[in-house]
């Protein structure tokens, strides 16, 4: 059950961690047990948007991971189910719907891929070297690795393409009257690609952090009442000895939040305070949706919320609190570099215990 959609189910998935909106059944980003890292952006095109209720790009994240054991079978998985289930419905707990179609950046230890939709179309790129960033927008030009059968056929069709001369998916599927939002797009995805050129070649898990914090590129939203809900890093080693590490916030603002360490370990402790609660009446399963709300937020939320007020209340307090909150994420960050290197090997019950233990790190200075 996806979040509008059954479908048929996989004879076995593999384990996830997911950062998701609490109400609907996929994720905005995750990794699994592989070591498989998909995340989604929204993003809009020539073909019409249904409201029609189908996959969401969100379900698509989740069943990539689910079903993935690599970065380019997650992508086989997306695309055939794009192509069956086509993609849709609202992507946002409000009565007015909220639709979009999806680009994906998928990664694994050894490859990664960009895959962009239009409808049930999709273009897909492999990264062969260096860094890539997607925005609210599509990016693949020429640099076609796979697509959809029938892409060129339907530009072909649709007189968008006249099928002479080289085929540029972005330029070709792109809306050519871009509505105001997508013109802040291209400016997040130009400066995303500047931020890391200048990092090339040295590119660590702190560089992206900081990435994910600056706010003068609009990477980091923290504005008009929208703000960045949640943010992931993960480290791939392409030694397959070494685990994969996923640092996520499980808080909004990456910028007043902390990046905690997760790794994949038989007999993981659950951290329920930063699993939102359920709802036995949930108006995002009832019809028609969305008629009323209800309080989502997890424990650590909550507590984090308290503490951003506390921190524009009183600046001072709130910039002790920021600076113990960037302690603790550098011991996490320092503990995992350790790791990494081949420092030190921790126990399979302290990997298993890190992540709940950051948390409740956390915690504790909140309160």
């Amino acid at each position: 059950q996806c979040t509008y959609l059954e479908i048929e189910q996989a004879e076995r998935t593999h384990a996830v961690v997911l950062s998701r909106p609490a109400w609907l059944w996929g994720a905005e980003m995750g990794a699994n047990e592989h070591g498989v890292c998909v995340g989604n952006e929204g993003v809009w095109t020539r073909e019409p948007i249904g409201e029609d209720e189908a996959l969401l790009g969100m379900d698509l994240v989740r069943l990539g991971l689910e079903r993935g054991s690599s970065a380019r079978e997650a992508l086989e998985v997306m695309a055939a189910l794009l192509e069956r289930y086509g993609q849709g419905g609202s992507c946002k707990e409000e009565p007015v719907p909220f639709v979009y179609h999806n680009t994906f950046l998928l990664a694994d230890r050894t490859e990664a891929w960009v895959l962009e939709t239009a409808g049930r179309y999709w273009a897909a790129q492999q990264i062969q070297e260096g860094s890539r960033n997607i925005s609210n927008q599509l990016s693949i030009g020429r640099e076609i690795t796979a697509e959809h059968t029938g892409l060129r056929q339907r530009a072909r069709s649709q007189g968008w393409w006249s099928g002479a001369g080289e085929f540029n998916f972005a330029e070709i599927f792109s809306l050519p009257h871009q509505p105001a939002r997508m013109e802040a797009a291209k400016a997040r995805y130009r400066a995303g690609k500047e931020l890391l050129q200048q990092h090339a070649g040295h590119i660590t898990a702190e560089t992206f952090m900081a990435i994910l914090r600056d706010k003068e590129s609009g990477i980091c939203v923290d504005s008009e009442g929208f703000r960045t809900a949640g943010s992931m890093v993960s480290v791939l080693p392409r030694d397959p000895a070494l685990p994969c590490v996923h640092f996520f916030t499980a808080t909004p603002d990456p910028s007043r939040s902390v990046f905690k360490p997760f790794i994949f370990v038989a007999g993981l402790k659950p951290t329920p305070q930063v699993r939102s609660p359920t709802f036995h009446d949930d108006p995002a399963k009832q019809i028609p949706r969305f008629q009323s709300t209800v309080d989502r937020r997890h424990e650590l939320y909550c507590r984090h919320q308290a503490a951003l007020e506390l921190m524009e209340r009183d600046q001072e307090r709130g910039q002790k609190l920021l600076q113990t909150l960037r302690n603790l994420e550098k011991q996490g960050l320092e503990g995992m570099n350790t790791l990494l290197g081949g420092k030190v090997t921790p126990s399979p019950e302290e990997l298993a215990d890190l992540f709940f233990d950051c948390v409740e790190a956390e915690m504790k200075f909140y309160t």
